[in-house]
């Protein structure tokens, strides 16, 4: 393993901003058209700076360049970039709600080598330190092999709409934690 994990700071932005694109071209190609990932990018493909303002978005880096990002939310959103929202997104209850696992994104340069697997696994247990008990997430058609090595199973498959009537097939998983 020749790269490090640390939690996100907002000086990452830019660098997670350029991150993004390059993952969703390079990873994503061989599950949505072009057409469905360029118009994904900004509402569903996007920074979401509430994450990282709330200490749970990790970035891997190497030569201290970020090579991929993820985290997970005590909020109610399930996906999407923060631009779109108008306030801050409701804290979640862990006695009855699910974390959320989201905005997972690698350089295609370094995909399939375990970067998502160990952002995952920062993840969960910050999910349980937190006292979650069951995880949920929307992963996309690529993302989807990861989760399920990972014990999560599919619930229900989703169109989320995008603009010129596209839509992106997404999967909704979910994870029971043994606290």
């Amino acid at each position: 393993m020749n790269w490090t994990i640390r939690l996100a700071t907002m000086e990452d932005v830019p660098a997670l901003q350029s991150l993004i694109p390059l993952s969703v071209h390079g990873l994503q190609a061989g599950c949505y058209s072009k057409s469905q990932r360029e118009a994904a990018l900004g509402p569903v493909f996007a920074v979401d700076r509430q994450l990282i303002s709330d200490k749970t978005y990790f970035v891997v880096t190497h030569d201290e360049v970020i090579i991929g990002c993820g985290g997970w939310s005590k909020r109610a959103s399930l996906f999407g970039g923060d631009e779109a929202r108008s306030g801050v997104d409701p804290e979640l209850n862990p006695a009855r709600d699910p974390a959320r696992v989201r905005a997972f994104f690698v350089h295609p340069d370094w995909g399939r080598q375990g970067i998502g697997r160990t952002i995952l696994d920062a993840c969960e247990a910050a999910i349980i330190n937190a006292g979650f008990k069951e995880i949920e997430l929307s992963a996309t058609l690529a993302g989807v092999p990861l989760y399920q090595a990972a014990g999560y199973r599919e619930i229900s498959h989703h169109e989320v709409p995008l603009e010129n009537g596209l839509a992106l097939p997404t999967v909704k998983m979910v994870k029971q934690l043994g606290i």
